[in-house]
């Protein structure tokens, strides 16, 4: 039997869907998604009323509230798009169970299935229709290739384009060469040679259009015309890391019931290591005779897959579980995984080893404490691009952030920061008890040096070595009322009573002073 493809151009895809999420199907305003390109902000979908009004994909975003005022805009959101297209080929397998989608086109293999649909022209309406009843905008088409039905969808001029069948070189012939899939510049290269059809390109010598643009160009003029096989794989989702236990008598004791978890995380990590997955959140569900249902949750600092570790995280909470009048099956879900790969063995692998142990037990750690306390409160220092002490760090979750060296160690010649960063607090400079072991006060031409007596919580502190200056300006583009002093001279001190200071002084401030801004170890 003949193949018969269909492909459905969806040119409006993000736009809408953002439609369709927010409850605005149908909206009559111009509409468009934009994102970041470079450095500039640009559309990457527009709705059928921008379009009307000439915005496409592409363009500016500045350019294209020129041209339309009234243009209303939505960001880029590529993970809930991907979402999206992954719910629409699981959706379209009801007209075919061998559907793939690419860019913003849905293909099917419709052989041997019209029929079931009353015919060709009847399936396509019926795609078209149950699309528009979700929001979208749809040109579907069918060829007897997947390349000419990507070309007619796209380029053609009819809405529900159908090629018969043995006629795809003239159905598609008078189609820009755009509709072969290929880049701007080959296209722009043909249409320079006077060769703006795809029937034109098709009679050129085979060899001298591979030579002057490529095998690609003609690997896509064969595949439409059907001379290189082009089939549709199918877009299979990743499997379901569940696994499920039916027992044949209900149980209540925790002993049973990590019996049973034992077994079903067996199963579940031989399949995340098929699939080279490894999990981040679980979630062991009990089904109680009397049909309600307890569950079990726990996370992981990082993606694992060894049963031993995982069981160890469930045990306090299958503990906590109501087993009611008994638990007659179980349930065991990866509800988050992420990809990871198989550790090596030996070689390099074998002289790391301690350190993958460090962090293996570091990432244990942070499982125990973030399943007891929440993840979100286990969080680790971050370095940031400021010079300003206060900003030159950020707080991140520790399970959800990879570590990052701080310049403080001084590996970039960095200067160095104080163990402990407090609120800055002012100083008291005079006479204190001994004033005759107190040195000199002496100052540079430009900068006070710090004072060998002050005081610090009620305490009156000697002055031993100091290191400085290093100048710090405000950052002029950030209003911190803090720094509104202006410019501050820091020093590194050591007292003779043992505190290890992080000093400033503010030279351009009204009232100039000595303030305390950290304490080293």
């Amino acid at each position: 039997m003949a193949r018969r493809i269909i492909a459905v151009a969806l040119p409006h895809l993000a736009a809408e869907a953002r439609l369709r999420r927010e409850g605005q199907a149908g909206f009559p305003r111009p509409f468009a998604i934009a994102g970041q390109d470079g450095g500039a902000l640009r559309l990457t979908s527009v709705n059928p009323v921008a379009a009307a009004f000439g915005l496409a994909p592409g363009l500016g975003l500045a350019d294209a509230r020129a041209l339309c005022p009234t243009l209303i805009t939505r960001p880029d959101e590529p993970e809930r798009l991907a979402a999206f297209r992954r719910g629409l080929t699981r959706w379209a397998e009801r007209f075919s169970p061998i559907v793939s989608m690419e860019g913003d086109s849905l293909t099917l293999d419709a052989t041997g299935s019209a029929h079931l649909f009353g015919g060709e022209a009847a399936m396509l309406a019926a795609i078209a229709n149950a699309l528009a009843a979700h929001g979208l905008t749809a040109r579907p088409a069918m060829a007897d290739t997947r390349g000419a039905a990507w070309a007619l969808a796209h380029f053609g001029n009819n809405l529900l384009a159908i090629a018969p069948r043995g006629q795809t070189r003239a159905a598609i012939a008078a189609l820009p060469v755009a509709a072969l899939r290929l880049d701007r510049e080959t296209a722009q290269g043909l249409v320079a040679l006077g060769l703006t059809t795809i029937g034109d390109a098709a009679l050129i010598p085979r060899g001298a259009l591979a030579r002057r643009f490529g095998l690609a160009t003609l690997k896509r003029l064969d595949q439409a015309l059907g001379a290189e096989p082009e089939p549709v794989a199918p877009d299979r989702p990743l499997p379901n890391f569940a696994t499920r236990l039916t027992l044949p008598e209900p149980i209540g004791q925790v002993t049973d019931v990590m019996a049973g978890l034992d077994r079903l995380l067996g199963r579940l990590c031989q399949t995340l290591e098929t699939h080279q997955m490894g999990a981040r959140t679980l979630r062991l569900t009990a089904r109680r005779v009397d049909g309600a249902d307890a569950d079990a949750q726990i996370a992981l600092a990082r993606p694992g897959r060894d049963p031993a570790r995982l069981r160890a995280l469930f045990e306090p909470r299958v503990a906590e579980m109501e087993s009611g009048f008994g638990i007659d099956a179980l349930r065991l879900e990866a509800t988050t995984v992420e990809p990871l790969k198989p550790a090596q063995l030996g070689g390099a692998a074998s002289r790391s080893q301690d350190r993958f142990s460090e962090n293996e037990k570091l990432a244990d750690l942070l499982s125990r404490i973030g399943n007891r306390i929440g993840f979100e409160n286990v969080i680790r220092l971050l370095p940031a691009e400021s010079h300003i002490p206060e900003r030159a760090f950020i707080l991140a979750a520790a399970a959800w952030s990879a570590p990052e060296p701080f310049p403080a160690g001084g590996t970039r010649g960095d200067p160095l920061r104080p163990l402990t960063l407090f609120a800055p607090e002012r100083l008291e400079v005079g006479e204190g008890p001994n004033t005759a072991s107190t040195p000199d006060t002496r100052q540079t031409d430009t900068t006070p040096i710090p004072p060998p007596r002050l005081r610090w919580r009620r305490r009156w502190l000697t002055l031993t070595t100091a290191q400085g200056p290093e100048r710090l300006a405000p950052e002029w583009w950030w209003d911190d009322p803090a720094w509104r002093s202006g410019l501050r001279d820091y020093w590194r001190i050591e007292t003779a009573e043992g505190p290890r200071l992080w000093l400033f002084h503010t030279p351009q401030a009204d009232r100039p002073g000595w303030w305390t801004h950290g304490e080293f170890a």
